[in-house]
């Protein structure tokens, strides 16, 4: 089995990434265990999470990243 190139892999993923993602939008709590962004003017927090259904807990930016609540990502990583 041959070596992978995961330098050009990963350049390659960036490549395709079109950038509308949030990556302007600041976390919710920075240094924190949070992964979900901070609500703004242009990115309410008026989204249900997908997995557990409660309302207005994540961002438009969250929902495009495919994140689930902080409460549901914590059961899911073992309360980390």
């Amino acid at each position: 089995m041959g070596r992978r190139n995961y330098g050009r892999d990963c350049d390659q993923s960036y490549d395709d990434y079109d950038g509308d993602h949030g990556d302007d939008v600041p976390f919710r709590d920075p240094g924190g265990r949070s992964a979900l962004r901070a609500a703004t003017r242009g990115n309410p927090r008026d989204r249900p999470c997908p997995t557990c259904g409660r309302k207005d807990v994540l961002t438009r930016v969250d929902e495009a990243r495919g994140y689930q609540c902080d409460r549901c990502a914590d059961a899911d990583e073992g309360g980390w």
